[in-house]
């Protein structure tokens, strides 16, 4: 069985975590990371827009600001996401180019990869599916959502799985002017998004989905996870990243 170092639940602020998975990437590059799975959570909560989406457009950096939300851009595509400290594990993936989880075909890569999410949600009793492009879904709702980037000569594949969600909140925080915000819209929103404490109606703790997901990728994907870390070389980039890149205006201002 193939070994991936694994990089078990850690959190930090948003840009840490998205400087720590490019540094990973840029070692890997040079020969200098084997395949890595991480968790980790985000404190303070914060939003993610793709790296494609301008920042003014899709969130209310005001709001957030006055909330103490940290706002970002990923090096990955999609859309605006809102990761709450207490309401979901993001997940990311690190592999050399030509790995076999990284075949050619996008869509193929996502599924594969996407096994992991849908075996762990079994381990905890609920159906998942894989939905494309790249959602995980449980009846016919979006538990997970997913980003992948193909640069470094690596594939990053990340993603968050949802504990809980208030969709109040996420309508705070994203581009919706309040006036806007209507019982029908918030209703339909949870017709389309679930969670994992929705679907099992009941307390499931953070440490419950950690233990799942590590049983989750290990088996879907046929890897041995080895309890590993960063080496300095990669949390020097890391902090290079955070400081000159990921938390800059330049950066997460720049569409």
């Amino acid at each position: 069985m193939e070994e991936f170092r694994f990089i078990d639940l850690e959190t930090h602020n948003a840009y840490q975590n998205m400087a720590t998975d490019e540094a990973i990437m840029l070692a890997m590059k040079e020969g200098n990371a084997s395949p890595t799975l991480r968790l980790y959570r985000w404190k303070p909560s914060a939003v993610s827009i793709g790296t494609f989406q301008g920042m003014l457009d899709e969130v209310d950096v005001e709001f957030c600001q006055s909330r103490g939300i940290d706002f970002i851009r990923r090096i990955t595509g999609g859309g605006a996401v809102y990761h709450d400290y207490e309401g979901e594990v993001t997940y990311s993936i690190i592999i050399p180019k030509g790995h076999r989880l990284a075949p050619n075909d996008i869509l193929d890569s996502y599924r594969l990869i996407c096994g992991g999410i849908v075996e762990a949600l079994g381990h905890l009793g609920i159906r998942g599916e894989f939905k494309p492009i790249n959602d995980v879904d449980v009846g016919g709702k979006k538990i997970s959502g997913n980003a992948m980037t193909r640069r470094h000569d690596c594939v990053l594949q990340h993603g968050t799985i949802l504990l809980d969600l208030d969709v109040n909140l996420m309508f705070s925080i994203l581009k919706v002017p309040q006036e806007k915000i209507s019982d029908k819209m918030i209703a339909d929103v949870r017709e389309r998004v679930t969670s994992i404490r929705d679907v099992l109606k009941r307390d499931v703790q953070i440490s419950e989905l950690q233990k799942a997901l590590i049983q989750g990728f290990s088996e879907a994907l046929e890897i041995e996870l080895a309890q590993g870390k960063l080496s300095s070389a990669e949390e020097k980039t890391a902090r290079r990243l955070a400081e000159e890149k990921y938390s800059t205006s330049e950066w997460n201002f720049s569409r």
